[in-house]
Order: structure tokens, then sequence, then C-alpha cells
């Protein structure tokens, strides 16, 4: 009985070297990638990690090929051949890992980007944290130091005013009399005689009503005119009588 032995051909051995190699890569890949933690961030806006500013794009997260200090970050762009930063994180603790990788931001003033405050790889507890911007800083300190904008005034309801109570005036105004009266000087009497006082005018001597009856006034008219003219008259009939006894 003849025993054959079976023997592979080569492209079944060629076949299994690609297997074999192509799960050495992958273990090998996963291995790199848990050691630096690399991470594959795309924004659509402006953000900031630190003092360095990121426009909108992406970029890869990792860890420094270090063994000392497990907190040396860099920034790679996508192509991972530009480092744009290489920072020193702080350690931060999480309660509860997750199966993803999860970003956390600070809060920043209204008109700035958003600033990266911690990265978690997947699984991991411990984190790394970026410190606040510097330059954020300052501008907090600035603006509390300026005024903020005025609100435009609202419309304030004037109420309606009191009508005047005569009492209460007139009890204001003997109140300000009198103390009007207190804050007046108050003259200090010398020993210096008086002024002599001024004689006195004696007092005019009124009419005495006279008892003797009122004289007549003398007539200053004539008689004679009068008497004249009745003579004329009596002429004058007298001789129109005497012409009529002539006739």
């Amino acid at each position: 009985m003849k025993l054959h032995l079976l023997i592979p051909s080569r492209t079944a051995l060629t076949a299994m070297c690609g297997v074999a190699f192509l799960l050495g890569s992958v273990t090998f890949r996963a291995n790199a990638d848990a050691w630096d933690k690399k991470t594959i961030l795309t924004v659509n806006q402006t953000i900031q990690v630190r003092d360095t500013v990121l426009e909108p794009g992406q970029y890869v997260f990792k860890l420094l090929n270090s063994s000392s200090d497990r907190h040396i970050v860099q920034i790679f762009n996508a192509d991972q051949n530009h480092v744009y930063a290489t920072m020193l994180a702080i350690p931060k603790q999480r309660m509860e890992p997750t199966g993803d990788t999860q970003f956390t931001f600070w809060e920043t003033p209204a008109g700035t980007a958003r600033a990266l405050r911690a990265w978690y790889y997947p699984g991991d507890t411990i984190g790394q944290e970026f410190p606040y911007p510097k330059h954020l800083n300052e501008v907090a300190m600035v603006g509390t130091r300026t005024t903020p904008a005025l609100a435009p005034p609202e419309p304030v309801t004037q109420p309606a005013e009191p009508e005047p109570n005569v009492q209460q005036q007139a009890a204001t105004r003997d109140e300000d009399r009198d103390r009007s009266a207190e804050q007046q000087p108050v003259e200090i009497a010398e020993n210096s005689p008086p002024p002599a006082p001024a004689p006195t005018p004696a007092p005019a001597a009124e009419p005495q009503p006279s008892s003797q009856p009122a004289q007549e006034l003398p007539k200053t008219s004539s008689p004679y005119p009068l008497v004249g003219i009745s003579g004329g008259i009596l002429l004058g009939l007298y001789g129109f009588l005497r012409l009529k006894r002539l006739a």
C-alpha cells in the first residue's frame, strides 16, 4: 500500500502567505493605534487647541512615541506630513469609558473660536486635557474691565401726579417761613441810648362853622338902563297918539 503525501501547490502557498501577512499587518496596525491613540478629527468651523488655531478641515491627533510621558499630543494634517503643534496635555479621568472617541470643549466668549478641552480615546478612562487658551483669558479680563453695551431703555410709564393738597402746601409754607425766620441773623441790643424822637407837628386847626348868616353879595347891576328903555317906549307911544290925533 502506497501512501501519497499531499504537497500544497505554489498557488495555495502564496495565498496562505498573503493571508498571514494581512493578519499580521492588521494586528500591528491595531497595536500601533492603541499605542499612539491615532484619531481623525474633522471640523466644519474654526477651533483652537490651547493657542493653536485650526481652520475647518481634517486633522490627525496622535500621542508622541514616548514611553516616559504618555500625554504629549501631536496634531497633524490629513496626510500626516505636517505637524501643526506638539503640546503637553494634562491627564483627565472620566467615570465611565465609551466605545467611541469623545471631544469636549471649553466655554468661550461670544465671537471667538471654540476651544478644545479634552480628548478621550475609545475604551480609555484617562484622557488628555488641554488648558484654556491664554489669549482668551486676556480677552475675558479686558471684557470685565470694559463697560458692557447698554440695552435700549424700555419705555417707563410714569405714575400720575397726585393732586396738590392745599392743607399740606399751607403747612409746608408755614414750616418754610418758620425756618427762614430762624435762619435770619439776630440783632444784639447795644447799651447806646435810643435816638430822640422827632417833634410831633401840631395838628392843623379845623375851620369852625360860622353862626352868622351868610351875607348877600352886593348887587352890581344898575336900574338906569331899564328906566331909559321904559321912557323911550312911552315917548314913542305919545308921539304915535299925537300924530293920530292931528290926522
